[in-house]
């Protein structure tokens, strides 16, 4: 039986992670995704769907990533392979199909870790992975090869080491806090944590990365708060992880604004996911609630290539299709980059071509509703600027 995500011992968020569902048929049984009664004309497809079910169980049960989900999280799904909720966290035979591009390390994080846990892939920032465990697990997880494996644990040496690191390089701005989810890291661990890391002088900044306050939002708790809260000299902020509006619960929404309210800044970071978000109307939507609970859009990420990841990777085309679509028809400020994370290289920010030709004195550029207009490049000269366009010609 699944658990009871209204019961009152639900509002506990330890009491979500103790009941997680571990498995896809739990999955399956507390969002009402039970067999279909078929007739005879239904039965080939309901036995073709029977057996990709069996072979994305059998094909977890061999140690592939990770399933868990909070029956919070299970309440927001509705009992459909397609909803948009359900596609992130159900998991699907496709998986099990790697496209040849796709890699373990879609990121190229691995051959940059300067110490444990720490990864260096930007002059002035390092990445610190203080836990391999999260409140819920994405399909597209972009460390899936690592993430609730249990074979990396960062203990208080690790982590002593990686701080040294971090001390011993002045030329170190921003740490950034990820995992699996620091938010699920205990209260007087966390707050030890950023503690530490503010007494390092050279430091500007500390980021932290989760997605615990959609996937279990009873966490952000008078203790966490106050963990994250308390008067420290460098500012923090957190980016959420939010991938579509229906995410942005009352309890979510709660959750946020404690966050807002204890002085953390709130940034948001969304993956554009084939079936989840991938069209104007949705990202439309997504973007305007998250300004709406206080959450800055900041990154639309194209799907990394995880392994076993293309039914939920749109093209490039499509992405940039997308942000035409949003760029002058929304609020600038529900605009975030989109961007790729390449292995290796970073985030590169991708933006529709608006630019149509050069020339010295002036550019052809495109209007966001398709006009054209010439506008003066910042070095003209005298005689060239005698060349700009009449009003008519703009």
């Amino acid at each position: 039986m699944a658990p009871d995500a209204s019961a009152p011992a639900s509002h506990d968020w330890r009491w979500q992670l103790r009941h997680a569902l571990r498995s896809p048929a739990a999955i399956r049984r507390a969002i009402g995704l039970a067999a279909p009664d078929v007739d005879a004309t239904e039965q080939t497809a309901a036995a073709e769907q029977s057996a990709a079910t069996k072979q994305a169980d059998a094909w977890l049960d061999d140690g592939a990533f990770e399933v868990g989900v909070t029956p919070y999280f299970a309440s927001l799904c509705r009992p459909d392979p397609a909803d948009p909720l359900t596609r992130q966290i159900l998991p699907d035979a496709a998986e099990a199909e790697v496209a040849p591009w796709e890699l373990a390390d879609p990121l190229g994080e691995d051959p940059h870790r300067v110490a444990p846990g720490l990864v260096r892939k930007y002059p002035d920032r390092v990445l610190l992975l203080v836990t391999d465990t999260c409140a819920s697990y994405c399909r597209y997880c972009t460390r899936a090869r690592w993430v609730a494996k249990h074979d990396e644990p960062l203990g208080t040496a690790q982590l002593d080491a990686a701080i040294a690191w971090i001390a011993d390089h002045p030329e170190i701005r921003d740490v950034l806090i990820s995992g699996g989810d620091p938010l699920l890291l205990a209260d007087r661990r966390l707050g030890a944590l950023l503690d530490r890391l503010d007494t390092i002088d050279h430091l500007r900044f500390v980021r932290i990365g989760t997605r615990v306050p959609v996937f279990l939002p009873m966490r952000v708790d008078e203790g966490l708060l106050a963990a994250l809260g308390r008067p420290r000299r460098l500012p923090l902020f957190i980016n959420v992880h939010i991938n579509h509006h229906r995410e942005l619960s009352p309890q979510a929404r709660d959750a946020l604004d404690a966050l807002r309210r204890a002085g953390v800044g709130l940034g948001g970071q969304t993956v554009l996911l084939r079936g989840v978000n991938d069209d104007v109307e949705t990202l439309r939507e997504t973007f305007y609630a998250m300004l709406g609970a206080g959450v800055r859009p900041y990154y639309l990420f194209h799907c990394d290539p995880v392994r076993g990841t293309s039914h939920l990777r749109t093209s490039l085309d499509a992405g940039l299709a997308l942000i035409e679509g949003l760029v002058g028809h929304v609020s600038g400020m529900a605009v975030p980059k989109y961007a790729l994370d390449l292995p290796g290289g970073g985030k590169v920010p991708l933006w529709p071509d608006a630019v149509q030709s050069k020339a010295h004195a002036f550019w052809d550029v495109r209007g966001y509703a398709g006009e054209r207009f010439r506008y003066p490049n910042a070095a003209v000269s005298r005689a060239s600027s005698a060349q700009q366009p009449s009003d008519a010609a703009r």
